[in-house]
C-alpha cells in the first residue's frame, strides 16, 4: 500500500491541476446519479399521489421536476465530457513525466550498471509498461473511491425503493458510442500518420538510456540536447493528440444534448402512461436504478482491488528502477579540470569489469606527457580501452588512481573532466542527425560554424560532407527520409571531427584508423602531426 500511495503522489506532482480534477468529476459523477434517482423518487410520488412534493421549501410540479432530473442527467453527461478530456491531458503529461524520470535516471546511473544483466532487468521492467500502467493505477484508486461514494448512497436509497428495468440508455448511448469509434479512428490515423516522429522519440529514448551510446552521451554532455529534442516533439504530438481530444468532446456534448432529450420525452411517456394506470413505474424505477448502480459499483470495488493488485507489481518495479544510486559523483571539494595539461598517469591500475571474475588490469602504470603521442598497443582484450574508460571516469579504478598533472582524477569537476579529454571510441556512435551536428556534439554548448568546416577538413570528412545533397545540412544514416549512408571509414572520420571539435588539451584515439583506407590513413597521421605540434597529450591505442 506504501508504494502505491507513493505512486499515487507521483502522478499528482506530474500534473496537480488535473489530479485534483479527476478526484473532483469522480465524485460529481458518482453523485449526480444518485441525486437524479433521489428526484425521480418525487416526480414518482407526485405521479402517484397527485400531490405537489415539497423540496428544499419549494413546491414542486411534475414537469418542474422532470426537468430539474433532466437538466442533472445534462449536467452529468457534460462532466463526463470533461473528465473524459481531463484523462487523455493526464495521460499524456504523466507518459512524458514518466519517460523524463526515466530518461535522467538512466542518464544519471555509471557505466559498471549497463555491464550488470541485473540492471538491464530493472530497467526492462520499469520501461515496458511505463508508459500506461502508472495512469491504470490512479483509474483503480478512483474506482474504489467512486464505488465507496456510490455504495453508500445505495444502501440508503434502497431502503426506501424498487428496482426498474432501463431501456432508455440503451438507445440514448448509441450516438456517444458512435463518438468514440469516430475518436478512436481518428486517434489511430494521427499515430499512423506520425509514425516517424515517434519512431524518432523512440531512437532519442534509446540515446538517453541506451548502452551503446552512453559513454559519448557523457563524454560530450549530449543529455540537455536530445533530451530537448524529445521534448520537442512530444510537445507537438501531444498538442495534436489534445486538439483531437478537444474536438471529440464537442460532439460528445451535442450527443449529451440530444440523449437528454431523449430522456426527457421517454420520461415523460413513461410518467404519463403511470398516470393512465396503464403501468406502474414509481417504485419498480427507484429500485432498479439503486440496484444496477449498487451492482455496478461492487464490480468496479472488486475490479479495482484487483486492479491494484495487479499494478502494485508494476510500481515496485518503477521504484526500483528510480531507487538504483550513481556510484561516480563529483566529490564535495571538486575541483576545476586544468585548461593545459602537462601529463596523464596511470600509476598501479588494477580493474575488473562488475560481476567479471578476472582483472582486466592488473598493476599497470604507464605515463603520457604533453607533445608525445604516446602509443598503446597490446591483443584485443589486453584492457586498452579500458583505459580510456577509466580515464574518463566511466568507471572509477579498484586499485592505483589514474592521475592528470599529478592531481587523481575522481578529485576533478566530473563535467570539466569529460570535456578536457577528447576521445573517439572504437565502438563510435552513428547519430542519425545532419552531419554538421554529428561534428558539434564534440562541444555541444559551444556552436561555431567555422570550426565545424575546420575540424571537418583536419579529419578529412569534408570531402565527401560537400558532395552530400544537402552539404554539411544533410542527414546521415538511412532511419529517416532523406538519409544519406555511408560508409564505415566515412562514419570514422566524422568521429574523428567531433572528437577535434572540442579542442580538448587530451586526446585519445581508441583505433581511429580501423575502418580508413590508406589515403586516409596517411591524412589521419598528418593530423595527429599538426595536433601533437599543439602541445597536446595524444594516446594512440592501436591492436598489435
Amino acid at each position: 500500500m506504501k508504494q502505491l500511495l507513493k505512486a499515487l503522489d507521483m502522478i499528482r506532482r506530474c500534473h496537480p491541476s488535473s489530479f485534483y480534477w479527476r478526484i473532483f468529476y469522480v465524485v460529481v459523477l458518482n453523485v449526480l446519479p444518485l441525486l437524479s434517482l433521489y428526484i425521480l423518487k418525487y416526480m414518482v410520488d407526485a405521479v402517484t399521489t397527485g400531490v405537489m412534493p415539497e423540496l428544499w421549501g419549494i413546491r414542486w410540479s411534475t414537469v418542474s421536476l422532470l426537468g430539474l432530473f433532466c437538466l442533472l442527467f445534462l449536467l452529468n453527461r457534460l462532466v463526463g465530457v470533461c473528465n473524459g478530456v481531463n484523462n487523455d491531458v493526464m495521460s499524456q503529461r504523466l507518459q512524458d513525466y514518466i519517460s523524463d524520470i526515466m530518461q535522467r535516471q538512466s542518464a544519471a546511473l555509471d557505466m559498471a550498471y549497463f555491464d550488470n544483466p541485473e540492471y538491464h532487468d530493472t530497467y526492462h521492467r520499469a520501461q515496458q509498461e511505463a508508459s500506461y500502467r502508472p495512469l491504470r493505477v490512479l483509474s483503480e484508486f478512483m474506482a474504489l473511491f467512486g464505488s465507496i461514494i456510490t455504495i453508500a448512497f445505495v444502501v440508503v436509497m434502497l431502503c426506501s425503493a424498487s428496482p426498474w428495468i432501463i431501456v432508455v440508455m440503451v438507445v440514448a448511448v448509441i450516438p456517444s458510442f458512435v463518438v468514440r469509434v469516430i475518436k478512436a479512428r481518428q486517434i489511430y490515423a494521427f499515430r499512423r500518420n506520425n509514425t516517424q516522429n515517434y519512431r524518432r522519440t523512440t531512437y532519442y529514448t534509446a540515446l538517453l538510456g541506451g548502452r551503446d551510446y552512453a559513454k559519448e552521451m557523457r563524454t560530450f554532455g549530449l543529455t540537455p540536447y536530445f533530451r530537448d529534442r524529445f521534448v520537442r516533439i512530444r510537445k507537438v504530438l501531444v498538442n495534436n493528440l489534445l486538439r483531437i481530444s478537444r474536438r471529440i468532446g464537442v460532439y460528445d456534448s451535442i450527443c449529451a444534448v440530444a440523449e437528454t432529450l431523449a430522456m426527457f420525452f421517454v420520461v415523460f411517456f413513461l410518467l404519463a402512461s403511470t398516470t393512465s394506470g396503464a403501468i406502474t413505474v414509481g417504485s419498480f424505477v427507484m429500485l432498479f436504478e439503486a440496484f444496477r448502480r449498487g451492482q455496478t459499483g461492487l464490480n468496479n470495488l472488486v475490479g479495482g482491488v484487483t486492479g491494484l493488485y495487479d499494478n502494485r507489481l508494476f510500481v515496485g518495479n518503477l521504484f526500483e528502477f528510480l531507487d538504483l544510486k550513481p556510484a561516480i559523483v563529483n566529490a564535495e571539494d571538486a575541483i576545476p579540470f586544468p585548461t593545459r595539461v602537462e601529463s596523464v598517469e596511470f600509476r598501479d591500475i588494477t580493474f575488473r569489469y562488475p560481476k567479471m571474475e578476472r582483472d582486466v588490469l592488473s598493476h599497470f602504470s604507464l605515463t603520457a606527457r604533453a607533445g608525445e603521442v604516446t602509443q598503446i598497443e597490446g591483443e584485443n582484450g589486453f584492457g586498452k580501452t579500458t583505459l580510456l574508460k577509466l580515464l574518463l571516469r566511466l568507471y572509477d579504478t579498484d586499485q592505483g588512481a589514474v592521475l592528470i598533472n599529478g592531481v587523481d582524477v575522481r578529485r576533478y569537476d566530473l563535467k570539466g573532466l569529460r570535456h578536457g579529454i577528447g576521445a573517439i571510441f572504437q565502438d563510435y556512435v552513428r547519430f542519425y542527425c545532419t552531419a554538421e551536428e554529428n561534428i558539434m556534439f564534440g562541444d555541444i554548448g559551444h556552436y561555431d560554424r567555422e570550426r565545424v568546416r575546420k575540424v571537418a577538413h583536419l579529419s578529412g570528412a569534408d570531402k565527401f560532407i560537400e558532395k552530400l545533397p544537402k552539404g554539411y545540412d544533410t542527414m546521415l544514416g538511412r532511419m529517416f527520409d532523406g538519409g544519406e549512408e555511408l560508409s564505415m571509414g566515412q562514419w570514422q572520420r566524422i568521429a574523428l571531427a567531433r572528437q577535434l571539435y572540442g579542442d580538448a588539451p587530451v586526446l585519445v584515439f581508441d583505433e581511429p584508423t580501423a575502418w580508413m583506407d590508406v589515403p586516409s590513413r596517411d591524412r589521419f597521421y598528418e593530423t595527429l602531426d599538426a595536433l601533437q605540434k599543439q602541445n597536446k597529450v595524444i594516446i594512440l591505442i592501436k591492436h598489435v
